[in-house]
């Protein structure tokens, strides 16, 4: 049997124990699964599939093969269904053709660079102040591009506020504040403003826009509509550091979002199920183009 093979057998083991409720609790996957069961979410089908990109024999003894892990998850949400999808980078470890242990590959959730200084602001009194935001091609931007990279863009290691900026321009947002990386919200192929790629600038930059795109506060997730932004600061010691777009609402009107670094599809909003949650977790929600 090939090493692939092998690594698949092993998950297809891991889910029926993860049906039989016998998985370690500390795995993504079943914090995932457990978090939908509390919101009274039934999973019903469950599947994953490990596709390598690197493979390292440091000895005969040994293999080490970086893989993708696919996940999709079928949900019943109370007479709806709908389809969440997840991908994250794990590292499993053979010896003499067994495996002997696998784990995620963990990233930062901090974005890089972090910006130096604050966001210049100026006098836009005299400018236009509002644009026409397609939300629909937003939405659609986010669902083409949720788990691959546009080259038209830079990709970064900590890629998920980069990945919302685009999904922002599709839906028809304007440009400006270059060539200031502290100034406005920007792209180009050799630079770009810290408001475009990193989290912690995008909600302060949001908060404060009067020209091109900007974001209007609302208090809860139910509020926000297809292709409106949430920001995150897992650790609520106001550094933000995450950031998804809104692309469908559950049955109960809660956000479903997509996002990058930790690629998600249709995931809940509040980010329970992730590594990265704290008990003092905190949430910006921005009604984008009002």
């Amino acid at each position: 049997m090939s090493f692939v093979k092998k690594l698949n057998s092993y998950w297809q083991s891991q889910i029926e124990q993860v049906k039989l409720n016998r998985m370690d609790e500390e795995s993504w996957i079943s914090r995932k699964v457990t978090k939908h069961e509390e919101r009274g979410n039934h999973v019903a089908r469950l599947m994953a599939e490990g596709v390598p990109f690197r493979t390292v024999q440091p000895s005969g003894q040994y293999l080490i093969m970086d893989y993708t892990l696919y996940v999709t998850l079928f949900i019943k949400n109370g007479k709806e269904f709908y389809i969440e999808e997840a991908e994250k980078p794990h590292r499993a470890t053979f010896k003499n053709g067994t495996l002997i242990s696998d784990a995620p590959i963990e990233s930062s959730v901090h974005d890089e660079p972090r910006q130096n200084g604050s966001l210049e602001w100026e006098d836009v009194s005299s400018l236009e102040t509002r644009f026409t935001y397609d939300r629909q091609k937003a939405v659609q931007y986010a669902n083409r591009w949720w788990n691959d990279y546009n080259p038209a863009f830079r990709t970064f290691e900590n890629d998920c506020t980069n990945f919302i900026s685009q999904c922002l321009r599709a839906g028809g947002a304007p440009m400006w504040g270059s060539p200031s990386r502290s100034k406005g919200w920007w792209y180009t192929a050799k630079t770009w403003s810290y408001s475009w790629t990193v989290a912690n600038a995008m909600r302060w930059y949001l908060s404060g826009a009067k020209q091109g795109v900007k974001g209007k506060s609302v208090e809860r997730a139910s509020d926000l509509l297809l292709g409106d932004i949430i920001c995150y600061d897992f650790e609520g010691d106001g550094r933000w550091n995450h950031t998804t777009i809104v692309v469908a609402k559950d049955a109960n009107d809660e956000p479903l979002v997509n996002a990058h670094t930790s690629n998600s599809y249709h995931r809940f909003w509040n980010y329970e199920d992730s590594t990265a949650y704290t008990p003092q977790i905190q949430y910006k929600f921005f009604r984008i183009g009002e």
